[in-house]
């Protein structure tokens, strides 16, 4: 064999098991269709929208907060070419920082299309054909944006976020498909810069697996930055005419609304990307949504072939990925990790954020758990009027009779960087009386947390 283990794909989930792999001895090789490491993440994903979504809160606080803080300047006008220089440069050097752990692991980078030959056996079609073969394979090939199959992504005016980081314009009017996190975070980059933003959503709330409180402060929220709509409605229809682009859907009781813009982003999930694999000849399992099929120990029905990340059932969450590879990696060590998935934070990173941990009201009504809620809002702390940051709120579910935190979510400020302390408590599960007995630094953030856990334990909260 030339290889103990080999990765296909180079995202947060499989550049992770490789590192992991190469640090408990094993010899390394990861593959990577395209020219570039990172995959979609650090490619078109998390790192680039985040760097658009950062220059475009610079740019609305220069217009809309820097006069009441004494900041006096003319009026600031959007450089869209280089916001998208910016961004590129930050996904370059993220991309150079993965090669560069590659190299200092002593990991082996192919650059080409991997399939399967045998099981053991990778071919790899890149600026020449070869083929590795691993006593071990990890598939970590992620996801793709999905569509429905009446609508035509041209990648030009009907766009998945893929073309929205892309985009050599601000759109006057942005319309989007599916109230999820990634065409919020997106529609809130071109809102902030000017765009008209429209939101077509099937559901009745958006950010549907968050907490339903989150989803209402969202949406108030971003009504608030100049966005539209247009809940429980089902698209029907996509039109392009030239630079015009109609949208038709229509409510519960068959009434049909058109919507017109210059883009449409398609934003209606993601799917696992398997294709070209080759799963097919070695007779790996998928399931009727097209994800490999795993064990609870992410194996699938071969032994010696593992998945991880998007292109398995879960959240397709970078650092779920994440988790996923060093727990394969450990595994093939002979340890014993573990994942504890209802402990996986998800994020929106919308401002104000929102974050969430552990389980929804929702969820934990309808298990019939009886539960006691803790709110504290966010205008009611000093540090966030310090700020000019008083929107949200943070929301603590207990268990009634125990006591133990079994769900924290929080829209506002710094979101979410406090859910890794939520994490951190629920992970021992602590009690909210245990969070609301600990000293918090004033003034922050986090004292919104304590105040919520004061409010869930006996609704005895300081300064509310």
């Amino acid at each position: 064999m030339d290889y103990q283990v080999i990765v296909i794909g180079s995202g947060p989930g499989g550049y992770v098991a490789a590192i992991r792999c190469a640090q408990l001895g094993f010899k390394t090789a990861i593959v990577e269709k395209y020219s570039s490491l990172g995959g979609t993440c650090l490619n078109v994903g998390c790192i680039p929208s985040k760097a658009l979504l950062d220059s475009s809160e610079h740019f609305h606080n220069a217009t809309h907060t820097f006069k009441t803080h004494g900041i006096d300047i003319s009026e600031p006008k959007v450089n869209f070419k280089q916001m998208i220089v910016r961004k590129s440069d930050v996904v370059s050097q993220n991309t150079d920082g993965i090669e560069y752990l590659m190299k200092k692991n002593k990991i082996d980078v192919f650059n080409g299309l991997g399939s399967f030959l045998d099981p053991h056996t990778i071919q790899i079609e890149g600026k020449e054909t070869q083929s590795i073969t691993g006593e071990k394979i990890i598939i970590a090939t992620g996801s793709k944006p999905a569509s429905l199959p009446f609508i035509k992504v041209d990648k030009k005016r009907v766009i998945t976020s893929t073309e929205a980081l892309e985009l050599k314009e601000v759109p006057k009017h942005l319309l989007i498909i599916g109230g999820g996190v990634i065409g919020l975070e997106l529609g809130s980059v071109y809102a902030r810069l000017g765009a008209k933003v429209s939101v077509v959503e099937f559901l009745d709330g958006i950010i549907p697996n968050m907490d339903k409180t989150m989803s209402k402060e969202l949406q108030k929220s971003l009504k608030g930055l100049g966005f539209d709509f247009y809940l429980s409605h089902k698209v029907t229809g996509v039109a392009v005419k030239g630079k015009e682009i109609t949208v038709t859907a229509e409510n519960k009781t068959s009434e049909t609304i058109r919507l017109k813009g210059d883009y449409c982003l398609v934003s209606i999930g993601r799917k696992a990307y398997t294709e070209g694999l080759g799963l097919d000849k070695i007779g790996v399992a998928l399931d009727d949504r097209g994800r490999v099929v795993v064990d609870q120990n992410l194996k699938t029905n071969l032994d010696h072939i593992w998945a991880i990340g998007d292109v398995v059932k879960g959240a397709m969450l970078a650092h779920k990925a994440e988790e996923e590879g060093v727990f394969v990696a450990e595994q093939m060590a002979g340890q014993q990790p573990h994942i504890h998935y209802n402990l996986i934070p998800g994020v929106v990173y919308t401002w104000p954020e929102v974050a969430s941990v552990g389980a929804t009201e929702d969820e934990l009504k309808k298990e019939k758990r009886p539960i006691k809620i803790g709110k504290f809002p966010y205008k009611a702390l000093g540090r966030a009027r310090a700020s000019m940051d008083t929107e949200g709120l943070v929301k603590i579910i207990a268990d009634a009779s125990t006591d133990e935190i079994l769900g924290i979510h929080i829209i506002g400020a710094r979101a979410a960087d406090m859910i890794a302390a939520g994490v951190t408590a629920m992970e021992f599960r602590a009690s909210a009386e245990d969070v609301a007995r600990m000293s918090h630094a004033h003034p922050t953030y986090m004292e919104a947390v304590k105040e919520a856990c004061l409010s869930a334990t006996e609704n005895r909260p300081i300064h509310m």
